[in-house]
């Protein structure tokens, strides 16, 4: 399998936190250049030094950098959709300038070409009950029979289907929707969740990403799946920091979806209930397994309890119910 290597230009502040943030997205190892680090190296170490190589001199005025390494199939795809996804949110948020210039270099291949070059692994499939998802290059196969066809082509943005944290949504929403459904997606990356949801026969749909390029490319998907335009909105923005965005949004959804990752879901907690109408459906993604207790304790404290559990690889997928004055309780469904 070939890897791109991708780095993430940050500073020394910010390299414990974004650390993680990765890490939440399911990158296991990180490497970090940074010249503060190899300065304090110099001055602490004992010995003498009759030579240093002049590429490791080079480290002491070095920009801060994280590097990770990612397949390049179409999981990777996936990860690097949603490493820019974090990044730009970042920025958003980051007045202080705390993260530095936060931006990404593929090295060894254009980002354009390696989004393309990962096609080949994207074929179509089944998922759970109801849907067949497929990209548009590919033609149905048997397995299509009886369900229906989603078409996909996830460009740059997050969300193709095979990524666990997708399917698992898409699983636990395929038996929420009905003709009367209002289904609200916050961090629609591809849009596959929305328009998943409005195939299956959700009345109406509100999409959300804060990036430009993720909300183009939603619009983009659901036009290719025939829906109606009368029927959803796609915005782009950050609905933790937006109030005119929350008001635009407004109440009484019966479905919300939100597939992103753990500190997100947190920080939108107590936007939830005001989102959704009670006895309303939660659908939570882009957990992993390691932080879900964390997760579902903030969560719940605002009015939700647990409906049902799953997990896959390490992910964490959860459906929660709008029910005040609840506690918690699940079952949990391993893959």
């Amino acid at each position: 399998m070939n890897w791109t290597q991708v780095d993430i230009y940050t500073t020394t502040a910010a390299i414990d936190l974004l650390s993680v943030q990765l890490q939440d997205l399911g990158i296991r190892g990180c490497m970090v250049q940074d010249a503060q680090d190899f300065q304090e190296f110099l001055e602490q170490k004992t010995g003498k030094w009759d030579y240093l190589e002049d590429g490791l001199m080079e480290l002491a005025h070095c920009e801060t950098c994280i590097t990770v390494y990612l397949p390049e199939d179409a999981q990777g795809a996936e990860t690097l959709s949603a490493v820019r996804t974090l990044l730009a949110q970042l920025k958003t948020q980051d007045t202080e300038h705390a993260y530095g210039r936060l931006e990404m270099v593929c090295s060894g291949i254009r980002e354009e070409d390696w989004a393309n070059n990962w096609k080949q692994y994207f074929k179509p499939f089944p998922v759970g009950k109801k849907l067949y998802i497929k990209p548009s290059w590919e033609k149905a196969t048997a397995e299509a029979e009886g369900r229906t066809i989603l078409e996909i082509d996830p460009a740059s943005s997050f969300g193709t289907g095979q990524h666990h944290t997708t399917r698992l949504c898409l699983e636990l929403l395929e038996n929420e929707i009905t003709p009367e459904t209002r289904l609200l997606d916050l961090g629609c990356g591809s849009g596959i969740l929305f328009i998943g949801g409005m195939l299956l026969g959700a009345k109406e749909a509100y999409a959300v990403d804060i990036e430009e390029n993720a909300a183009r490319i939603a619009g983009e998907n659901a036009a290719e799946n025939h829906l109606d335009p009368e029927k959803y909105t796609i915005s782009c923005g950050n609905v933790i920091t937006d109030s005119e965005l929350v008001e635009q949004i407004g109440s009484g959804y019966d479905v919300i979806t939100a597939n992103i990752v753990a500190d997100v879901i947190k920080a939108m907690a107590p936007l939830f209930p005001q989102f959704l109408r009670d006895n309303g459906i939660l659908i939570l993604s882009g957990i992993i397994s390691e932080r879900a207790d964390e997760v579902l304790e903030t969560v719940t404290a605002h009015d939700f309890t647990v409906l049902e559990k799953r997990e896959a690889s390490g992910w964490c997928a959860v459906k929660l119910q709008k029910v005040p004055g609840t506690g918690a309780c699940c079952q949990t469904i391993r893959m």
